[in-house]
Formats: structure tokens, sequence, C-alpha cells
């Protein structure tokens, strides 16, 4: 799929950190953008792109289906994730995955928007341990109630998607972190308070993403369509929390950081080499050192 056929691709979520990455870049590529969401008034970054800003509600298909017609491609990026804000919830965010993306390929259908992108999670692939995992890989090792539960219902996110009739793509991002995420800024004000603890004992793998690097691939996919496929979009080497947390606490400054954290996800260290292939993209942040530069 190219850019200079007037492509109207539409972006669910369309005030979210993702969507503030991606949205600039679709338009610089020659991409028609429509930009959807709840809160009309928070897509700014949206409005500011030149981008067709509507009101829709993930649990509405009628507002779905009235702002997808005419689209050409309805990318999925609607989170309700608690980031270190502290707004969204896991809960929230279960059922949003659940019940409400069956929501979302029942308007494409309707609207007949034929290819849909859907954003979701890495650690649907964790192996536990030291193991690097793929696609393939069935999660292992999910002691945390709140994970398993995260993962089964971005699972069945995939089920719905992946059975809907409709030519779809889903890229499996690794934990987000970059502008707008909040999450490096959380770190170093807790490393300078001496307040950072490492998840457990530091010694599982976290498969990390640039945010900007998963929007490059999400443009990378619109333009190829190598539909019906599952890619894992995460940088080339996951690291250990102990060597992330460490790194940024030297960044600051500060004491290393101790055990003792809550440890949530298991540990993963997912293979990006599909998404590589498939995409003809690779991260331009290779590894935390390069993304976190500052």
């Amino acid at each position: 799929m190219t850019s200079d056929d007037s492509t109207l691709v539409a972006v669910l979520g369309a005030n979210g950190v993702y969507a503030r990455h991606l949205i600039p870049r679709l338009v610089a590529r020659g991409y028609r953008v429509r930009a959807l969401a709840r809160r009309p008034e928070a897509a700014g970054v949206a409005r500011a792109c030149g981008a067709d800003v509507r009101i829709a509600d993930l649990f509405d298909e009628a507002s779905l289906c009235a702002a997808l017609a005419g689209c050409d491609v309805g990318i999925n990026l609607a989170t309700s994730l608690p980031g270190p804000s502290g707004r969204g919830e896991y809960q929230a965010n279960d059922r949003l995955r659940r019940e409400g993306t069956p929501t979302w390929v029942r308007a494409c259908r309707a609207a007949g928007v034929a290819r849909v992108v859907q954003q979701s999670i890495a650690m649907v692939n964790a192996a536990a341990g030291d193991a690097w995992s793929d696609e393939d890989t069935v999660a292992s090792g999910v002691s945390d109630e709140v994970a398993a539960r995260a993962i089964e219902a971005a699972l069945s996110m995939e089920d719905a998607v992946r059975t809907s009739g409709l030519d779809a793509l889903i890229l499996r991002g690794g934990l987000f972190y970059g502008p707008g995420t909040g999450f490096e800024d959380d770190w170093f004000s807790r490393a300078r308070a001496g307040k950072l603890r490492l998840p457990g004992d530091g010694d599982t793998f976290v498969s990390l993403v640039h945010v900007s690097d998963m929007a490059e691939a999400t443009l990378s996919a619109v333009a190829r369509w190598p539909g019906g496929r599952t890619l894992i979009v995460s940088d080339d080497r996951p690291a250990r929390w102990r060597e992330l947390f460490s790194y940024v606490a030297q960044v600051v400054g500060a004491d290393a950081p101790t055990p003792g954290g809550r440890l949530g996800f298991p540990s993963f260290r997912v293979h990006n080499s599909r998404a590589r292939e498939a995409l003809d993209w690779k991260p331009h942040y290779g590894d935390f050192r390069a993304g976190l530069a500052r």
C-alpha cells in the first residue's frame, strides 16, 4: 500500500502517546488521517497535523461506524493502561481489550474497512527465565494475577481480530519508553530520590521498545502491508532489570538500586527478527542506552 493513493487511515486512541508519535509520521508520508477519540479536545497533536478528528467510543458501535466511514485502514491503539502519572487501570484495560475489540471489528466490517492493525503486547510471548522467545512462544511462569489477566485479555483481543474476516495485522510491542510515556522520567526521578527498586531480584529480562520505533514500525506496516501476520516489535537487545536500572542510577549519580520491587510480568526476552524482515524495519534505538540518551 503506497502513500500516494489518498489512502485514508483511521487511528483509534488518537490522544494516546503511541498515536501522538504515529499520526505525524502518517501525515508526513502523505496519508490522509482520521483521528478517532472519545475526547476530541485531547487530540491536539492530531488536529495540529491536519488530521480529521472525530468522536468515537470503543464501546459505541454506532459512533465507530460513523467515524470509520470511507476509511481504508483502521488502526486500533486504544488502551487504558496505568502509567507513572497514575491514569488508567489494568481492569479497565482488560475490559477494553475483551469487550471493546469485538465492537471495533464489527464496526470495521460494517464501514467497509478491509484492513486493520491491532496493537498488542509482546508479554504474551514471555518465556520466563533467560530463554529467548518469539511469536510462537506461549507465555509461562506468570505468577502475578494482574499480569495473568492482562495476558489473557490481550490474547482474547487478538483472537477477535484474527477471526474477524478482516485483513488483519497484529503488532506486539515491547514495553514502551520514550517521550510522552513518562516511564524513563519516573525511573530517573525515583533514582535521584533513592527510591528506585529492582523488580524482584532484578535478574529477569525486559524487552523494551522506544515509542518512536513502534510508530515507525506501524508506518512501515501500513506501507508494506504483510497482512495476516503477528509480529513482535521490540529493540535488539533485551536487558535484565538490574542492568537497566543500574544504568539509570549511574546516569544521575545515585546509589545502585536495591531489590524488592513488584515483579509483575515474568521475564521476557523476545526476538524482533520477523518484524525486521516483514516490515523492512529496524529499531533506531537498538537498546535502552541509545534510547535513554540525555
